[in-house]
């Protein structure tokens, strides 16, 4: 596949290797973008066309010496050579330059294929071959290394297995194709093979390697009950995984949809570059004609428009961008749109969530505070009989330590839950209510008997048939890795780092304090938090809102950049924000800052060092002092450097550490208020 700025323009390149279809693997629907894998390619006739108009290139040299030449200068083997190698290598520069006229557009074939033409009916058989050859090459070349950089996106293509193991009812084992899979199979997986799609443990204990979705080097334990992810590979134990998505609905083929998607996004810079090769090649046209007019002498001509062909202006920001997306897929960042890469570099203000994201999300219980005449068993198992139907990392830390005091749920009826305030529902006959302390306030539940509040915990207020039973007091600890982190984006022109959160003031400070926020803003609802941000861009910011997806999609959808924390295996954090972390490292989040002004850097030295190269040897072809084969030479050279210059960018973020950082005394320092 030619990273080529516009792939509609070319659809089908005869000089690259045909790709067989991965076997196993979904028919593509007509249309439906594919990614090439090189692995186990085969030559195609336009490669082996190219190859044999090479060697006849190189034998017509060698004719040149080996037989006499006649008094008008003509050669009649080198000329006859010349002259098919001429035919088969011009033929599909031509073909395919008239293709883009007649779709109405100019690109860099026009002006190769023209030099090509001109050096054939000037009888120069042997300069039209080789400028052919060098044009084929150039792209040869550009592809295959281009291709190197887009090594960690394909290798998505092949991470999900063809075959899996079912298991029946009976226990028997049976081989099927992996894209015939459905939700509810249970397959075997044993040490070594990957796994056919998204699941949960059902038995076995192993440690399984998810680099190839999260970005984390280690291996993870995997029990019981666990959640696992398609094309993750199986490293120890052999596992029972009962099937929850397969095919393209897994997580990794929610990644494959989005890189393949990212990749045929344009940024404005990749559409500056296409307006400006919109007019170069007719500008170029009418400088060949002015020439012609003045010098007479075809041989300028042919050079100018074989250096001046735009293919280095045009490939650089494609290959800068493939790059850049392969180095962020390799650490977990997915990318849904290349205008969000080129927009992060202009972040100034960043808004984290903080459950979840500046903290670990794993709450647990640390006190139980009931009013007098309520035993602690009784505030317990009302609380937990209604939060047994949330998902909330609140309502988790209330199960678990039901289950540790193994207190059990009743059975609850009309359950519902009140985003960033509460739930409630009916057990035994009475409303139980379980949240905020406004919010039981707001619904007429004097709290006032309620035992003195602990400082720099979460509360969750619990009541039952109109009066409060007592608190339950929830501890949060902050990420390890966030203080660095919000130093990092400080160093990186970020002028303001902001903590939102439901949570009370006290436990917002504390968090705020040992992440080193610059701002803090404490007891907002999901709604309220998208005024924070709007608030930040009505000061001039351009803000990046960081969350786990869930109840931050109001801010996500309001930020300039949105950043959705643990994508891996959620659909709605997948979906909610415009880039998606798989994991939970937060240093990714000022790495994709410093991968957009690397990128943007590089992308800026290959335009302008194009323009400069076009202007300095168009000047000398112009001159006379380049002839069109050296010109051909030029000009492969030109895109080798830009495409190269492009591919450092596949080892930005190599020096991160992808190991989870240890916990840690943290220094403080202390936050300010800020308001919408």
């Amino acid at each position: 596949m030619t990273l080529a700025v516009d792939p509609s323009s070319n659809p089908t390149d005869p000089f690259l290797p045909t790709e067989p279809e991965a076997p196993g693997h979904n028919e593509p629907a007509p249309g439906e973008n594919q990614l090439a894998d090189t692995s186990g390619t085969t030559p195609s006739i336009g490669l082996i066309v190219t190859l044999l108009g090479g060697v006849l290139l190189i034998a017509a040299a060698v004719a040149w010496f080996a037989f006499p030449t006649l008094d008008d200068g003509s050669n009649f083997y080198a000329d006859t050579l010349s002259f098919i190698a001429a035919i088969l290598l011009g033929a599909p520069l031509v073909i395919r330059a008239f293709k883009d006229i007649w779709a109405g557009k100019t690109r860099m074939n026009e002006l190769a294929a023209l030099s090509v033409v001109a050096a054939f009916v000037s009888n120069a058989y042997f300069t039209a071959g080789a400028i052919a050859f060098f044009m084929i090459l150039s792209e040869l070349i550009e592809s295959r290394t281009a291709l190197g950089a887009r090594k960690t996106i394909e290798s998505l293509l092949r991470l999900t297995p063809t075959k899996a193991v079912r298991i029946a009812e009976d226990g028997s084992e049976s081989f099927v194709e992996a894209k015939d899979l459905n939700a509810g199979d249970v397959v075997r997986v044993r040490p070594g093979d990957n796994l056919p799609g998204d699941g949960v443990v059902r038995t076995g204990i192993s440690s399984v390697n998810q680099a190839n979705i999260t970005g984390e080097s280690l291996p993870v334990d995997k029990n019981e009950g666990d959640e696992v992810f398609g094309g993750t590979t199986n490293l120890t134990g052999v596992l029972d995984v009962q099937i929850t998505k397969a095919g393209k609905d897994t997580t990794l083929g929610r990644v494959q949809d989005l890189v393949l998607h990212a990749e045929q996004t344009k940024t404005p810079t990749q559409r500056l570059a296409d307006l400006y090769a919109s007019w170069h090649t007719p500008v170029i046209l009418m400088l060949a004609v002015l020439l012609f007019f003045f010098t007479k002498d075809i041989t300028r001509v042919i050079a100018l428009l074989v250096i001046a062909a735009p293919s280095s202006i045009l490939l650089a920001t494609p290959t800068a961008l493939v790059a850049a997306l392969s180095a962020a897929a390799r650490l977990g960042l997915l990318v849904k749109n290349v205008a969000d890469l080129e927009r992060a570099r202009k972040i100034t203000a960043v808004v984290f969530d903080k459950t979840g994201t500046l903290t670990d999300g794993k709450l647990s219980v640390t006190r139980l505070g009931p009013v007098e005449g309520v035993e602690p068993g009784a505030l317990l198992s009302s609380a937990v009989s209604v939060e047994q139907n949330s998902n909330h990392p609140a309502a988790k830390a209330v199960m678990a330590i039901a289950a540790k005091a193994r207190v059990q749920p009743l059975d609850v009826d009309g359950f519902e839950e009140v985003g960033g305030k509460g739930v409630f529902g009916n057990v035994e006959g009475e409303q139980v209510l379980v949240g905020r302390k406004t919010w039981l306030n707001e619904n007429g539940i004097n709290t006032d008997n309620a035992e003195e509040e602990p400082e720099g915990m979460s509360l969750l207020y619990v009541a039952r048939g109109g009066r409060v039973l007592g608190w339950i007091a929830l501890s949060d600890e902050a990420r390890p890795d966030a203080p660095q982190a919000v130093d990092d984006l400080k160093s990186q022109a970020v002028r303001q780092v902001v903590m939102v959160s439901g949570d009370r003031w006290s436990v917002a400070n504390r968090v705020a304090a040992e992440t080193h926020c610059t701002d803090v803003q404490a007891e907002v609802l999901p709604a309220e938090k998208l005024q924070v941000v709007d608030g930040l861009k009505a000061k001039g910011h351009t803000v990046a809102v960081v969350g786990d997806g869930v109840n931050d999609a109001p801010a996500l959808a309001a930020g300039d950049l949105s950043i959705a924390m643990g994508a891996a295996g959620s659909d709605v954090a997948i979906n909610s924000a415009s880039v998606a972390l798989m994991n939970n490292r937060l240093d990714r989040i000022p790495f994709l800052l410093q991968l957009s002004r690397a990128t943007g850097r590089v992308i800026m030295q290959g335009i302008g060092f194009s323009i400069v190269y076009i202007a300095i040897f168009g000047g000398l072809a112009a001159a006379g002092y380049l002839p069109p084969i050296a010109a051909a030479l030029l000009h492969t050279l030109s895109s080798i450097f830009v495409v190269f210059n492009s591919a450092r960018l596949i080892r930005e973020g190599e020096d991160i550490d992808t190991v989870e950082p240890e916990r840690a005394v943290r220094e403080t320092i202390t936050p300010q208020p800020v308001m919408a």
